[in-house]
C-alpha cells in the first residue's frame, strides 16, 4: 500500500504536527493523478516535488487554468530567507472551491523535531479541511522532554504530566495526537482525522509504532492511524 492509498486524500488535507509533515505531502502528491501542494506557515522550496511549481498571489485563478499536477502553489518568499512563506487560510479555503483536485496543506511547523504540542496561534488550518493528518515520530519514544527533539516541549509537558527531562512513552506520544491542544487542535469538527506515526525504520520502532497507534485508534475523534516511512513513501499499517 502506497501513501496515497493508505490516507485516501480528497478536499483539503492539512497535516500537522513534528516528525515527517513535508515527506508526508511531498508523498501524497506523487501518488496521486492530481494534487496541488500548498501551505498555510512557512515551507522549504520544494520544486523538485511537483511538476508545476507557481508563485502566485492569485492561486485560485492558476488552478481554475491548471492542466500540470501536481501542482505546487506558494505566494512568495520568506523575505531573503531560503523558504516561502503560506497563504492566509481563507485563501485555502477559496482554493477549494476551485478545484476537486486534493489540496495538500502543511500547516504547522515543527523545526525538524519529532514531536509537538502547537501554540495558541498554531496550527493554521483551513475550515474546508475534510481530513487532518496529525503527525509523530515513533523515535521520540525513549528520548527526553527537551528542545532537541520535541518542539514546544513545554506544551507536550501540559498535555502528557511529563516533566523536562523525562523519558517520553508510547502513551505520552498517543497523548499529544488526540489531544484536543495537541494533534486535534484547530480541526473542523466533520473532517476525518487520520494520525500518521512515521520513521518506523525497523522492527523495534514498528512495535514501538504499534503500542502508539493501540492508544490512538480507540479515541473516538480517529478514523484510523497510518505506520509508516515516509522519506521512502512507504506504508508499513493501516491500523483500525
Amino acid at each position: 500500500m502506497d501513501p496515497a492509498e493508505a490516507f485516501a486524500p480528497d478536499g483539503v488535507v492539512a497535516v500537522v504536527g513534528a516528525g515527517g509533515k513535508k515527506s508526508t505531502l511531498y508523498a501524497l502528491a506523487a501518488g496521486l493523478d492530481r494534487s496541488a501542494l500548498t501551505a498555510t506557515v512557512r515551507i522549504p522550496p520544494f520544486e523538485g516535488h511537483v511538476a508545476r511549481h507557481v508563485v502566485t498571489e492569485t492561486p485560485v485563478d492558476v488552478l481554475r487554468s491548471n492542466e500540470t499536477w501536481p501542482l505546487g502553489l506558494v505566494p512568495g518568499r520568506d523575505g531573503d530567507r531560503d523558504r516561502y512563506l503560506g497563504y492566509g487560510v481563507g485563501t485555502v479555503d477559496a482554493m477549494a472551491d476551485a478545484t476537486d483536485a486534493p489540496i495538500l496543506v502543511k500547516a504547522d511547523g515543527a523545526r525538524g523535531r519529532w514531536l509537538k504540542a502547537p501554540a495558541d496561534d498554531e496550527p493554521q488550518v483551513p475550515d474546508a479541511t475534510s481530513q487532518a493528518v496529525p503527525v509523530a515520530s515513533a523515535r521520540a519514544v525513549g528520548e527526553p522532554l527537551d528542545d532537541d527533539r520535541v518542539h514546544r516541549p513545554e506544551r507536550v509537558a501540559a498535555i502528557t504530566a511529563l516533566e523536562s527531562g523525562d523519558e517520553i512513552r508510547p502513551r505520552d506520544v498517543a497523548a499529544v495526537l488526540t489531544h484536543p491542544e495537541g494533534g486535534l487542535r484547530g480541526v473542523p469538527d466533520g473532517a476525518t482525522v487520520r494520525p500518521l506515526v512515521n520513521m518506523v525504520d525497523d522492527a523495534d520502532l514498528e512495535a514501538t509504532a504499534r503500542e502508539i497507534a493501540a492508544e490512538v485508534v480507540a479515541h473516538d475523534r480517529i478514523d484510523a492511524v497510518v505506520l509508516g516511512r515516509m522519506d521512502l513513501r512507504q506504508v508499513v499499517d493501516v491500523v483500525t
